[in-house]
C-alpha cells in the first residue's frame, strides 16, 4: 500500500507540474505576449508599446511565463530582454493555435466578426507563393517591424514595414505582383497593406502564414 501511495504521489506532483505550463497559457494577454516574442526579442518598454499593456501587466505576465519555462530574459545595463525560451515553447503555442482553429468554431466566428472584409483581400497559398518566387514573378514584403523581419523572415523577401508603407511605396515595382505578410492570421498588418496598395493600383494579395508557419512546411 506504501508503494502505491507513493507512485501515485509521484503522478499527482510531476503532473501538477506540467499543470504550471498549462495555467500559463490560460490566459489571452500571456498569448499575445508569447506569440509577439516569437517574432523577436523586446524589452519591457518595446513590448509594452507594441502591445497597448501597460509595463506593470507585461511585466507580471512574463513573469509567469518565465516561471513555465516558455520565455527567456537577459539583461542588457538597466533593461530586460524577453524571448521565447526555445523552439518547444514556440511549437507548442503554434499547436496550440492550430488545435484551436481546427477544434473551436468559435475562432472562425471572431474573425468573421471582426475581419468582415477579409474574403475580399486575395490570399496565396504557400505552395504557389514558393513556385512564384522561385520564377520572380512575384515581389514579398514583411510588413512586420523591423527588428522582427532582422531576428528572422522568408527567404526572398523585403523588410517594409507597415508605417513606412507610404514613403516607400514607390520602391515597389509595379509589373509585378505584391504579396504582403505580418505574423500570422491574426496579425491585420498584411490586410492594411493589401488594401492601401490595392488603392494605389497594384494587383496585391496576402498570405496568412508567419514566418514560423512557413518553415513548419519547409
Amino acid at each position: 500500500m506504501k508503494d502505491l501511495d507513493r507512485r501515485r504521489q509521484f503522478r499527482d506532483h510531476v503532473y501538477e507540474v506540467f499543470a504550471e505550463v498549462g495555467k500559463a497559457l490560460a490566459n489571452g494577454r500571456r498569448l499575445i505576449l508569447l506569440d509577439l516574442l516569437c517574432q523577436a526579442e523586446r524589452s519591457v518598454d518595446e513590448i509594452s508599446n507594441e502591445t497597448g499593456l501597460s509595463v506593470a501587466s507585461v511585466s507580471q505576465n512574463l513573469q509567469i511565463l518565465r516561471a513555465a519555462g516558455l520565455v527567456a530574459s537577459r539583461r542588457e545595463g538597466v533593461r530586460v530582454y524577453y524571448s521565447v525560451a526555445n523552439s518547444a515553447a514556440a511549437d507548442l503555442w503554434r499547436a496550440l493555435r492550430v488545435f484551436g482553429e481546427q477544434e473551436l468554431p468559435a475562432v472562425d466566428r471572431v474573425v468573421e466578426g471582426y475581419l468582415t472584409d477579409r474574403d475580399e483581400l486575395d490570399a496565396i497559398t504557400a505552395e504557389e507563393l514558393g513556385k512564384r518566387l522561385e520564377d520572380g514573378t512575384v515581389v514579398l514584403i514583411d510588413v512586420r517591424p523591423a527588428v522582427e523581419f532582422e531576428s528572422g523572415h522568408i527567404p526572398g523577401a523585403l523588410s517594409v514595414p507597415i508605417d513606412e508603407l507610404k514613403s516607400r511605396v514607390a520602391e515597389l515595382p509595379d509589373d509585378k505582383e505584391v504579396v504582403a505578410y505580418c505574423r500570422g492570421r491574426y496579425c491585420v498588418y498584411a490586410d492594411d497593406v493589401v488594401r492601401e496598395l490595392k488603392k494605389r493600383g497594384f494587383r496585391a494579395r496576402r498570405l496568412e502564414l508567419s514566418v514560423q508557419d512557413w518553415e513548419s512546411l519547409q
